[in-house]
């Protein structure tokens, strides 16, 4: 079939072969580079919010806590602003607020806490063995599956340290907790927590489709700026190959064509000094050739 084509049709399929290879090599490589720094974004912003968060728990701690700790004994109703991670999830819902950060979700996920709603899923209980197992290991990240479709998450695990100790008040025996939180919560969930244990993680998530369509999005720009690219590229290519290579052969075939049907006056002339110029001179030299035999021939008879 190629050979049927002509000069310039078989430099276009060429070049379309080219092209079509290149987006679909440089799509892969690109779409991998996209979804690597979108997650590092998302990643970037999941740290700060971690930080944010560490932050309103040592707040809580050290300055909401010892105000109110003492109305826990005398109030009928356990006060859950004394509880740190109740203050850091209560920050996260009015960041949410805000549309650069309504797609975050966070949550402390506790193996045994006092308030089933922070009950860790099997998922999340799974994290929390993870870190149990290597208390050296700071943060695990990755994606899971959810009813609303996968979620990239940032976890940290919460260990009791020494800083932490007076959390054992209301999580190490229920003779040790609050009035309050007894009557609130009952004497079976929350208890039996021991310094330096990792009791649960913090984490973080955002739906895996932000990412995606962020990638995707910047993909079908680039794709659309190499498709431009390549058609003037196109162009410009096919404008000076009509120019330096078909034009000049075309005539120099029809000056062949005329040569060999008599007409000795035809000729051709390119002043370049590239491939078809030396075409050009050994065209010249074989009608010039051609001549002096016909010329020898006529003598002879």
């Amino acid at each position: 079939m190629l050979k049927k084509l002509k000069l310039s049709r078989k430099f276009n399929v060429l070049l379309l072969a080219v092209f079509f290879g290149a987006v679909i090599l440089s799509g892969i490589a690109f779409s991998a580079i996209l979804n690597y720094n979108a997650e590092r974004e998302v990643t970037a912003k999941a740290n700060l919010l971690l930080q944010t968060m560490l932050s309103v728990r040592d707040y809580t701690l050290t300055q909401v806590n010892p105000e109110l700790a003492p109305r826990l004994e005398t109030e009928k109703q356990f006060l859950p602003q004394t509880v740190p991670g109740y203050s850091a999830r209560e920050v996260m819902e009015g960041l949410r607020k805000n549309q650069l950060y309504s797609d975050f979700f966070y949550k402390e996920a506790a193996l045994n806490p006092t308030n089933l709603r922070d009950k860790a899923d099997s998922f999340e209980t799974a994290l929390v063995e993870q870190f149990r197992q290597n208390p050296n290991l700071k943060e695990l990240t990755g994606y899971r599956s959810s009813p609303a479709g996968d979620l990239f998450y940032i976890a940290r695990p919460i260990q009791i340290t020494k800083d932490k100790e007076s959390c054992l008040r209301c999580h190490s025996t229920p003779e040790a907790a609050p009035r309050s939180q007894i009557e609130t919560y009952g004497r079976t969930n929350g208890f039996g927590w021991k310094l330096n244990e990792i009791v649960g993680a913090q984490i973080i998530s955002v739906p895996a489709s932000g990412i995606i369509n962020s990638a995707r999005q910047s993909i079908f720009v680039f794709v659309g700026i190499l498709a431009t690219a390549f058609a003037v590229t196109m162009l410009v290519i096919n404008w000076l190959l009509r120019k330096t290579v078909i034009r000049p052969l075309n005539k120099m075939a029809r000056a062949a064509n005329e040569v060999s049907m008599g007409n000795m006056d035809a000729s051709f002339e390119q002043d370049s000094e590239d491939e078809i110029g030396n075409l050009s001179e050994a065209f010249n030299r074989m009608k010039t050739s051609l001549i002096m035999a016909m010329k020898m021939l006529g003598r002879g008879e």
